[in-house]
């Protein structure tokens, strides 16, 4: 536990801090370049109801990508600015609309920028950011970022596929072809739910495994209730009103905020694995190499 000190806690802010920002450049862009279709699918956002001008709009994203980068440069951490580049990369050639650009007209390619920005690129960079350039640790592969990386693979998708859901009126209209619109609401509702419902399987398995008892019976209790309660949820789902739906999309939100909870204790079992292998090393030692 010696690695939550004041430098631990500064070096989260160095890392959220930038991300926040960026992120709103992202979602902010997206709104620019969707103010007709969120006309029909979200009128109440600031742009497609009015109360915000695209002048304005286009000042705060410009503005929150700037500050973002240049938190990126002050805070000196190559994965943390590699990490900001990609998404602003990868969040722009999403939504801006230029030839060979609005990948998000393409299900496999809008798909393929969420997973790769919330599960990859956010994982191991902020990893790498938090273990050498915070805590000045080498960087060593752990089981905690190894199963961190892989949930957050099936979130992202199961993100990356659902938002599409309550959207297919404006999506159909304007010609954007998300698996909502080609395959139909319910079969991707379906499919995201039992994607879930397979990632949860899997952390409980990893749970199971654990040699360390809290760990066990924390991330196989916790993923076993969680899949309860996203399985009970998902059944009382009206697919036809918009704002069920819309519902559901938020709880999948809330529930991935428990998942890191859950994951907390992954790191915890990562960190008492290696203080036991350093333990073991010392009681082998010759005693002449203690001297």
């Amino acid at each position: 536990m010696a690695e939550l000190s004041p430098t631990f806690f500064v070096g989260v802010l160095k890392a959220l801090l930038p991300a926040i920002l960026m992120n709103i450049y992202v979602v902010g862009l997206n709104q620019l370049f969707d103010v007709e279709i969120d006309k029909v699918n979200k009128p109440d956002l600031p742009l497609a109801s009015g109360d915000f001008s695209m002048g304005m709009g286009v000042a705060i994203v410009s503005t929150f990508s700037f500050m973002s980068f240049a938190m990126g440069l002050i805070f000196q951490s190559p994965p943390l600015l590699y990490a900001l580049i990609i998404s602003f990369l990868l969040g722009s050639v999403y939504s801006i609309e230029l030839p060979f650009l609005r990948w998000k007209r393409h299900a496999f390619l809008a798909a393929a920028c969420i997973l790769s920005v919330r599960a990859l690129v956010v994982q191991l960079a902020f990893f790498v950011h938090m273990q050498k350039y915070v805590l000045g640790k080498p960087t060593i592969i752990t089981r905690s970022l190894v199963f961190a990386t892989a949930f957050m693979c099936f979130f992202s998708a199961v993100i990356a596929l659902f938002k599409d859901i309550p959207d297919v009126d404006g999506d159909r209209d304007f010609g954007i072809q998300s698996f909502s619109v080609r395959l139909g609401q319910e079969r991707v509702f379906w499919l995201c739910v039992n994607m879930l419902l397979i990632a949860y399987g899997a952390a409980v398995i990893v749970g199971a495994s654990s040699p360390f008892i809290l760990s066990k019976i924390v991330m196989v209790l916790g993923h076993c209730t969680l899949a309860s309660i996203l399985w009970l949820r998902a059944r009382s789902v009206d697919l036809t009103s918009k704002e069920a739906v819309t519902s559901f999309y938020m709880f999948i939100w809330k529930v991935d905020q428990d998942i890191w909870v859950l994951s907390m204790f992954k790191g915890l079992e990562d960190v008492m694995f290696v203080n036991f292998k350093e333990c073991i090393a010392w009681t082998e030692t010759p005693a002449s190499k203690l001297n």
